[in-house]
């Protein structure tokens, strides 16, 4: 599989946990919980394998007219992962500040997922071959594999 493609298949399944999260109410306090761990497992390995593979892949390729991309994708990580996420974690499930955190994390990832569509997919594709992506992605869809399964 292509890695952009692997990568949008991972943006399309995490929009739809977030979606199905923010139209949840305060009445889905075992529902809410059960979403929030699903989302968080999928970010956590698409950010690993994308730290670890895609990113410097990008990198080397486009090389440093780019670099202000590939910073700007590493900080919104860093900001999810290490701010929105634990607050909404320790948010009570049943109360409206969950929602309004749940609406957050949403807004940046949508934002973010867009970004890299819409500007580094399309660098990738200009700097890398189809072959390199194709490879990339198959070390990606490995990497993956073997994440979820820990």
């Amino acid at each position: 599989m292509n890695a952009l493609d692997l990568l949008k298949e991972d943006h399309d399944k995490v929009r739809d946990l977030l979606e199905q999260l923010v139209n949840t109410t305060e009445r889905a306090e075992k529902k809410r919980p059960d979403l929030l761990a699903k989302i968080e497992k999928e970010m956590q390995v698409h950010t690993q394998i994308e730290e670890e593979i895609f990113y410097p892949a990008f990198k080397k390729a486009s090389g440093k007219q780019n670099d202000k991309m590939y910073y700007e994708a590493h900080e919104e990580h860093r900001a999810v992962e290490d701010l929105v996420l634990p607050d909404l974690k320790q948010a009570d499930p049943g109360g409206t500040q969950f929602s309004g955190r749940a609406k957050v994390l949403k807004e940046l990832i949508e934002h973010h997922a867009e970004e890299e569509e819409e500007e580094m997919f399309p660098q990738a594709r200009k700097t890398m071959s189809e072959r390199e992506l194709e490879e990339l992605g198959e070390k990606m869809q490995a990497r993956k594999k073997e994440l979820m399964a820990a």
